[in-house]
């Protein structure tokens, strides 16, 4: 075990110290990359760590993806391109908590729950990333009222498209991993792996559906009056202070993110408990 979480920090720091030197984490970002990565790989194994680094990679490419088209709303959001602490807790907190309680339980429903958490992160960043290029505007998922793009809690059929293939992404490879490490170690086929795909879509959608959901209603929105728009920066971008317009003040992206992951997992969980009986 200790020459696993070895093996863990050296990845996490060549993968983190990548990521800042390619300016998609801040210093901060790195420390927390550090932290779930090495918790992720020592503790749940090198398929858990590359399903990680899955996200990542297919996350921080699609963030640089028709950048400048998407500057138009990147006041909206609450972050920007570099990742920092906060959001790498967020997105790879629970993953790193699931893979802790592997290592203690080695359950593979722990594992189900794991890729329900990556699928939904997934899920919702490439619905992000891609649905605010969608030339049909956006509605609110719960009243589908057409809102303005970057909206939070509004959706659109790029976006959900978008985030089925990047909930499928990590379904796929975590098969193909699977496959591949059953075969190596001379089990064969693995019968359970083929349902990966299908548990990471349904909870990749279900966390980041629950994403918008929490967006369209409580996640804490501001205005700034000197701009005149909507955001969910406490600070706007133009350096004014906003003021609170609906939802919870503590409710911001980083937490809404953390919540959707574990909706994700749990949802992957409970339909990997069905399915394998």
């Amino acid at each position: 075990m200790t020459g696993q979480l070895l093996v863990g920090v050296v990845l996490s720091a060549v993968a983190g110290g990548l990521g800042y030197w390619r300016r998609a984490l801040t210093l901060g970002g790195f420390a927390g990359a550090m932290l779930v990565g090495t918790l992720t790989f020592g503790l749940g194994g090198w398929i858990w760590g590359l399903l990680l680094i899955t996200f990542f990679v297919s996350s921080s490419l699609l963030s640089h993806y028709r950048r400048a088209d998407k500057v138009p709303v990147a006041d909206k959001f609450a972050k920007g391109n570099r990742r920092d602490l906060g959001q790498v807790l967020a997105n790879g907190g629970a993953g790193a908590a699931l893979a802790v309680a592997f290592a203690q339980y080695p359950e593979p429903l722990l594992f189900a729950a794991f890729l329900g958490v990556m699928a939904a992160v997934n899920a919702d960043t490439w619905a992000t990333e891609l649905g605010v290029l969608s030339r049909v505007p956006p509605r609110l998922v719960t009243t589908n009222q057409e809102v303005p793009p970057g909206t939070s809690g509004g959706v659109t059929g790029l976006g959900t498209w978008a985030s089925v293939a990047g909930a499928l992404l990590i379904g796929t490879v975590a098969t193909a991993l699977t496959q591949v490490a059953s075969l190596w170690n001379g089990n064969g086929w693995s019968l359970q792996a083929v349902s990966f795909p299908v548990l990471a879509v349904v909870g990749g959608l279900a966390g980041s559906l629950f994403d918008s959901l929490l967006g369209a209603t409580v996640q804490g929105i501001y205005f700034c009056d000197s701009c005149g728009r909507e955001t969910e920066r406490t600070v706007h971008l133009c350096g004014r202070t906003t003021h609170l317009v609906r939802g919870w003040p503590w409710l911001n992206n980083d937490v809404v993110n953390l919540v959707a992951s574990l909706v994700g997992g749990l949802t992957a969980a409970v339909l990997a408990r069905l399915l394998w009986r």
